[in-house]
């Protein structure tokens, strides 16, 4: 077996996965081509395709979402349906050029539920995202961005730790797992915002988005100072 791949996030890339093979190769296009490859879980087996991460290799922002949706499923693509029109606008509005991020999944295959002739959104388990994550590891160290957007519980707490708290600490930059690695920031998930039961809600939501996308841009800009530490009381 080959020896395991090193990552910049923290965790250890097993050399004789695919994610591994990619990295040898340095390259996004190989890893896109070999998520489909991936057996880690069982996902794969309901799921139309893997979906890669998307966006510039040299990306200064990261946004980590947490699966693929329906559309995503279908199209290849990661937020490409009405949570990723929202995150759209909330990107612009925080004067940020999506095509200057990479935009992608903590898990990579779609985890759906059957409601009639519609496939609804469940939510992967642990393991499924545990399984998962060397792609992460993956897309990280090709692309070595200056800050990791996490958005929603599922991403935040596969980086973070299963206490962390979005609606507590959101907005925060968390220092790096790794001296190399990148700065951390949890926010809101754009399909919660989409959930939200009344108008006032959602545009309050939709307002703290934009300004965690916009202390996360300039962050991704600025010489990089003290930072806090996530620890135990960073996670409640």
């Amino acid at each position: 077996m080959p020896p395991p791949a090193a990552s910049t996030v923290g965790t250890r890339i097993p050399g004789d996965q695919p994610a591994a093979r990619a990295l040898e190769q340095r390259s996004l296009d190989v890893a896109r081509a070999a998520i489909d490859g991936c057996r880690a879980c069982d996902l794969w087996a309901r799921a139309t395709q893997g979906v890669f991460g998307k966006g510039r290799r040299s990306a200064r922002l990261m946004l980590v979402g947490e699966q693929p949706g329906d559309q995503e499923d279908l199209a290849g693509e990661p937020f490409v349906g009405p949570a990723g029109r929202l995150l759209d606008g909330a990107l612009a509005e925080a004067g940020i050029d999506r095509e200057q991020a990479f935009v992608t999944n903590v898990v990579k295959h779609f985890k759906w539920r059957a409601s009639g002739k519609r496939r609804l959104h469940d939510r992967p388990n642990r393991e499924q995202v545990r399984a998962c994550r060397p792609w992460l590891d993956l897309e990280v160290e090709l692309v070595r961005p200056e800050v990791l957007v996490l958005l929603g519980a599922t991403a935040a707490q596969a980086l973070l730790g299963t206490s962390f708290r979005v609606t507590v600490h959101h907005g925060r930059l968390i220092e790096p797992e790794t001296p190399s690695g990148p700065l951390r920031m949890a926010t809101l998930h754009p399909s919660a915002i989409l959930r939200a039961r009344t108008p006032e809600a959602r545009d309050e939501m939709r307002r703290m988005l934009v300004g965690d996308l916009a202390a996360a841009a300039q962050a991704a800009t600025s010489p990089r100072g003290p930072v806090p530490r996530a620890g135990p009381d960073d996670r409640r």
